[in-house]
């Protein structure tokens, strides 16, 4: 893939520059689109070169669908953005080999810079960039010996745990490190575009060549697989397809936000071959993770972050890997625009502005949220009934009010059916009990957590 900056491109990027000017601040403006530009429009795909990592992080998430539109205001046939890193020097020097040689359409080597089309695979996402701690090593252990012996040893492996927990860093890392040192033909796709290749070759009458096409490749990486939720003929598509890998020792991957046995409508074939290999979960990071992943990410944009930052960031953002690198672009932001490195005070405001607010979650809603978790119905929570299937997540609706929210026990049995606190105290004592021995109760309820 080459590079032609043209002077069509220029002018359409300007219209859209245009657009942005007048819909954010200034300062927003001068810190986010400054040196991009439009380096080539190929059959509907703009390739867009950004200076940094950053930059290009902050665009594609937080101001895509706004170009998206812009452009396509202007020329209706753009379907899609590639943010490609190209630094100025690099730009420069281009230009100024077209000058040189008398050339419109100069062409520079891009090979490094995007997603391969062929696999999906992100460059970017190696096991050299990968920070392991406690909250991942078993999933990193199993990726580990799956390198070394792919369609032998756990197969398939699942992975699963909360968004933004480095589950698409650590699969696309297998994924990568098969394809260059072992030379295996490898496939990443998410669950939703694997569905929509099945819907339409059905609709187009080519399911002959959706099938040739995904079982061409050594190794199957598949992202996101709950969004196959309820789709029957996906499911049954991907049954297909598993059993034509694990009986071909070719090494299957998932990942999902949750464990297979908790994913509905999901049939219950799929949820058997899964257990067939490895389910590991990965767990939020913890403190220590925190401030390595903090030093990892900062060490990969070029720029120093003292220790005092990073251990008030880590203590302060306990959430998803992505709010940390939210946090870091921020501060990388602020510091080029003051030119000077933030004191203190100033990463406590950051920190502040960027707070998430607090979900105020009624009774009704956890009561209907673990409910549809367990997949029973929300009403018989508060019937007088002593089934098994219904106790547990009753049980469970008590611990959370009481320990996440802090309702009383008496508001607790009477939101729930009318019940003594006593029996309250009991099911909230029960739960806290079985946490202490039962791993599986415990990710239970993380997942439970995440959905509020």
């Amino acid at each position: 893939m080459y590079t032609t900056f043209t002077e069509e491109n220029k002018k359409l990027w300007e219209r859209v520059l245009s657009d942005m000017e007048l819909s954010v601040s200034t300062a927003n403006f001068k810190t986010w689109f400054k040196d991009t530009d439009i380096i080539k429009n190929e059959k509907g795909i703009i390739f867009l070169s950004v200076p940094n990592e950053f930059v290009k992080n902050w665009l594609s998430e937080k101001y895509h669908k706004f170009i998206l539109k812009s452009l396509r205001a202007t020329q209706e046939n753009i379907r899609n953005i590639d943010y490609i890193i190209v630094s100025d020097t690099v730009k420069k020097k281009d230009f100024r080999k077209q000058q040189q040689m008398g050339v419109t359409n100069s062409e520079l080597p891009l090979s490094n810079f995007y997603i391969n089309k062929e696999d999906n695979l992100n460059p970017k996402y190696a096991f050299d960039s990968f920070v392991v701690g406690s909250f991942n090593e078993l999933a990193h252990a199993a990726s580990q010996a799956i390198i070394k012996n792919q369609g032998i040893v756990y197969n398939p492996l699942f992975i699963y745990g909360n968004t933004g927990y480095g589950k698409t860093h650590l699969i696309q890392a297998v994924g990568n490190y098969i394809k260059k040192v072992r030379g295996r033909k490898v496939f990443y796709v998410t669950s939703e575009k694997f569905s929509v290749d099945c819907v339409n070759s059905i609709q187009q009458n080519k399911l002959n060549l959706f099938k040739e096409k995904y079982r061409k490749y050594d190794v199957l990486i598949m992202d996101d697989i709950q969004f196959l939720s309820n789709k029957e003929r996906s499911q049954e598509e991907l049954f297909h397809l598993f059993n034509v890998f694990y009986d071909g020792n070719k090494q299957i991957i998932f990942s999902s936000d949750k464990h297979p046995n908790y994913i509905p409508g999901l049939a219950d074939r799929l949820k058997s071959r899964f257990g067939q290999g490895m389910i590991v979960d990965v767990q939020a990071p913890d403190t220590e993770s925190r401030m390595e992943i903090l030093r990892s990410k900062a060490k990969f944009n070029n720029f120093f972050l003292a220790d005092e930052v990073i251990n008030l960031v880590a203590v302060s953002v306990q959430g998803n890997i992505r709010d940390l690198e939210g946090i870091l672009n921020s501060i990388i932001c602020q510091t080029q625009l003051k030119g000077r490195d933030l004191n203190m005070s100033e990463v406590k405001n950051l920190l502040k502005n960027n707070a998430k607010p607090k979900k105020n979650v009624s009774v009704k809603e956890i009561v209907k949220i673990i409910s549809g978790f367990y997949n029973i119905d929300e009403n018989s929570i508060y019937e007088k009934t002593r089934r098994k299937e219904v106790v547990k997540p009753r049980q469970i609706i008590m611990y959370i009010l009481r320990k996440d929210f802090n309702v009383s026990y008496p508001s607790i049995g009477e939101k729930l059916g009318g019940r003594d606190h006593t029996t309250v105290i009991h099911s909230c004592k029960k739960i806290s009990g079985e946490l202490e021995n039962n791993n599986l109760l415990e990710q239970e309820l993380e997942q439970i957590r995440s959905m509020f």
